[in-house]
């Protein structure tokens, strides 16, 4: 075990050191496969933010499954005309253009029939992945040239990738780099509000072609690396595990790329330190793992932190509830509160709002005035909803329990102040 993280280790600092051969040729096989695919994960998580945030993520699931078609068809064209039916280029043209077709046949059957999105989008998907697997089998068996590598585009082939690849994927990513800059703002209206957009005067038809280009253009170019199939991971993932550490577009796009590159590098650097393993797969798997991770862990919206939260503030409604029963009866009462009574003690010991005698718990003096203000909000909020929201007195005391502990200190000066005016006027 202790091998193979060496050797994983080793396979993830070897392209940091052959950072400045990489575009001279001269670099490892394995630095260029990691390199690409780590700028591809950068450029995917960069359009994958836009592509979710305008729910457009299943359009890129419909693309990249439209993209069969077009990959068959230039293999059969180029070997019925006698030119080299495998070359990368022709085939991610056919691509591009399949994929365009499937995105622009999604865009006429949701305008000119009733149906929705998600509907238009599962039968493209569903109709041009299966003509692209007829097309598949009709070039195995008809074709001069083994169709063999076709297969690799749609599970991916990252460990076939060379120093082409990797300045093809640096130019990739600089382009969308340069246009998510050059339109940030134009992208950030279209997705939270194309209405005011498009009646204000903004070209939105215009910047949504631009913004499904961008998905395009990751989608064809990913296709060596990850495959048809799972190339809408590399969309999704890192921006869906984004949008759950912030709130702030801007923040969120930098942080998809981030996690879409530490995806691509990082499942790289497994793949070519484990022999025969699916590098495509296991770069999606990454980017899976990171996902979980940030479920787990985003601050604001990850459920260990939201855990935590919820258990601390149960914990000091307790107290409160607690501190209130003292005050009032000179007894822990926490039977209200669903925890057991020692533990309530040992929290409002180490508070320092009580102390253990040998007669039992005591107050301290911020644990009397803690306890008196709990009690006096609880009375002004009884009160209140009595007085003004013709509550019965049988009925407040569980509303009150909820509403006592979040009172804050201008809301209290009001429901004093409005109780006083009720008296005079009374």
């Amino acid at each position: 075990m202790f091998e193979a993280l060496a050797e994983l280790a080793d396979q993830l600092i070897l392209p940091l050191r052959e950072v400045h051969l990489v575009f001279l040729g001269r670099a490892h096989n394995a630095s260029y496969v990691m390199f690409a695919a780590g700028m591809l994960g950068v450029a995917a998580g960069l359009v994958g933010s836009f592509a979710m945030l305008r729910n457009r993520t299943l359009m890129a699931d419909a693309l990249g499954h439209a993209t069969l078609p077009g990959i068959c068809l230039a293999f059969l064209i180029a070997d019925a005309l006698g030119g080299s039916a495998r070359a990368v280029a022709l085939l991610l043209i056919g691509a591009a253009i399949s994929g365009v077709l499937g995105v622009w046949c999604v865009q006429q059957i949701v305008r000119r029939t009733r149906l929705r999105d998600d509907v238009a989008i599962g039968m493209v998907l569903s109709v041009f992945f299966g003509v692209g697997i007829v097309l598949l089998d009709l070039a195995t068996r008809i074709a001069s040239t083994p169709a063999g590598g076709l297969s690799h585009l749609i599970y991916g082939q990252t460990a076939a990738m060379t120093q082409p690849d990797a300045i093809t994927m640096a130019i990739v990513l600089l382009s969308v780099v340069i246009v998510c800059l050059l339109l940030f703002k134009e992208f950030t209206i279209l997705c939270f509000n194309e209405p005011f957009a498009a009646v204000t005067g903004w070209p939105v038809r215009r910047i949504d072609m631009v913004l499904m280009a961008l998905v395009v253009l990751v989608t064809v170019s990913g296709l060596q690396a990850v495959g048809i199939i799972l190339i809408v991971a590399m969309l999704i993932i890192p921006a869906a595990a984004a949008r759950l550490w912030t709130n702030s577009i801007g923040v969120m796009v930098i942080l998809a790329g981030c996690i879409g590159g530490l995806s691509g590098y990082v499942g790289a650097a497994i793949s070519a330190a484990v022999p025969r393993s699916p590098a495509g797969a296991i770069i999606v798997l990454t980017a899976g793992v990171l996902f979980i991770l940030s479920l787990l862990m985003a601050p604001s919206r990850g459920i260990v932190p939201a855990s935590l939260r919820r258990v601390r503030q149960a914990t000091r409604f307790a107290a409160d509830h607690a501190l209130e029963s003292m005050v009032s009866n000179d007894a822990v009462s926490p039977a209200r509160s669903g925890l057991s009574g020692r533990a309530i003690g040992v929290y409002l010991c180490l508070s320092g709002l009580a102390k253990r005698q040998p007669s039992g718990l005591t107050l301290t003096s911020r644990g009397l005035e803690r306890g008196r203000r709990v009690a006096r909000n609880h009375r002004l909020w009884e009160q209140y909803l009595i007085t003004f929201a013709d509550v019965a007195p049988s009925h407040v005391d569980w509303s009150v329990d909820q509403v006592e502990h979040i009172l804050s200190s201008d809301m209290i000066e009001r429901l004093e102040s409005d109780l006083a005016a009720n008296e005079v006027s009374a």
